[in-house]
């Protein structure tokens, strides 16, 4: 048993008390707004990753407001990117019921998506163009699903339609696992049928892990396959660019 993922994981555990500890003070303060909720959200990951020794490096601006589109590596990335900016996440409605993660995540102001419902789409599309009004960034992963980072797969474009359709900019941001001692990324990356305690643990084992975060910039597209094709372009060749960088 690693002393180091016990350790992370009692520390994870206090800092996940403390965070409903916070969110129900903050209820004194009056309602929840959602701009409240994706600050309250903001400050939860920056204190998770803390606990789980995760740091991360930020290129480039987070956007105040408009839609946010990544690639997708592990449920670590919701983490990574709510505390590189506040924001509205889009999931995948089988988060909705997972002890704990679910609440904090509706908590938090996340837009749940059930991808086998064509009625959920609409749903959610219509929720995102709502908030895109406000000055809060929505972001969502068109992959649809968590890859081993080897390879993007294409980005869906359905989601991309409210941001097109109000001419709200649309940002593309990549991220790139990073191991200290040389171990690939893949062996990060949370994807196909792996179990989510087993991948956990061995994320709270690793020795040292930085998560490299890069911000395009912001940009208004025609119509949603463009912005799809577009957004899906700039993310491979930020990932690329860290590469290289990195080197």
């Amino acid at each position: 048993m690693s002393l180091r993922a016990v350790r992370r994981a009692v520390a994870l555990g206090f800092a996940l008390a403390l965070c409903v500890l916070q969110y129900w003070l903050g209820r004194l303060r009056g309602p929840y707004t959602l701009e409240r909720r994706a600050l309250w959200q903001c400050r939860t990951a920056r204190l998770v990753l803390a606990c789980l020794g995760i740091h991360s490096n930020v290129h480039g601006t987070p956007p105040t407001r408009g839609l946010i589109v990544a690639n997708h590596l592990s449920y670590l990335d919701i983490a990574i990117l709510s505390a590189a900016t506040p924001c509205f996440f889009v999931a995948k409605a089988e988060i909705s019921r997972w002890p704990f993660f679910g609440e904090a995540a509706r908590s938090g102001g996340t837009i749940f998506l059930d991808r086998s419902s064509r009625s959920s789409a609409t749903s959610v599309a219509r929720q995102i163009g709502e908030r895109l009004h406000l000055q809060v960034p929505v972001l969502f992963f068109p992959e649809g699903t968590t890859t081993d980072g080897g390879q993007l797969l294409r980005f869906r474009s359905r989601l991309f339609e409210p941001a097109t359709t109000a001419g709200v900019p649309i940002t593309a941001v990549s991220i790139r696992y990073v191991i200290d001692d040389g171990t690939p990324e893949r062996e990060l990356c949370w994807y196909g049928d792996a179990s989510f305690l087993p991948h956990l643990w061995k994320a709270l084992g690793t020795a040292g892990f930085c998560a490299e975060v890069n911000f395009g910039e912001p940009h208004i597209y025609p119509d949603r396959r463009t912005a799809a094709d577009s957004t899906q372009a700039e993310v491979e060749a930020m990932r690329e660019q860290r590469v290289a960088v990195l080197q």
